[in-house]
């Protein structure tokens, strides 16, 4: 159902390095790229994630209830990549864990503070 997420920065080369080292870990590559947007994908069919400096010039800010969620294929990958994520400067918004009975998600912020999750079903 969704084709692709942006997330705002105010510095988009830092966060390309980030989401980079990040997303490469999912098997994710660069896809696309324009002078304010970075998108990377799985493959050419698959959903996308980017960052971009916002289009009305006005700085990049974190909503507030916004998250993207980044699928991983087990408890282990979910483990690892929030790991990665504060490695890279993320910072903790919920250590990885079982949530109810179906869910295994690690949660963190990014460099710009937009809100991400690992996820795993169980």
């Amino acid at each position: 159902m969704i084709a692709y997420a942006t997330l705002g920065t105010n510095d988009l080369q830092r966060s390309a390095k980030f989401y980079d080292a990040l997303l490469g870990a999912l098997g994710a590559k660069r896809a696309m790229e324009f002078d304010r947007m970075i998108i990377w994908a799985t493959a050419p069919n698959a959903p996308m994630l980017g960052v971009c400096t916002p289009f009305d010039g006005k700085p990049a800010n974190s909503g507030n209830g916004t998250m993207v969620s980044l699928g991983a294929s087990s408890k282990e990958q979910v483990d690892q990549l929030y790991k990665k994520a504060l490695e890279l400067g993320g910072t903790d918004e919920g250590a990885p864990g079982q949530r109810g009975p179906a869910f295994y998600i690690g949660y963190f912020r990014d460099l710009d503070g937009n809100k991400l999750n690992l996820f795993c079903p169980t």
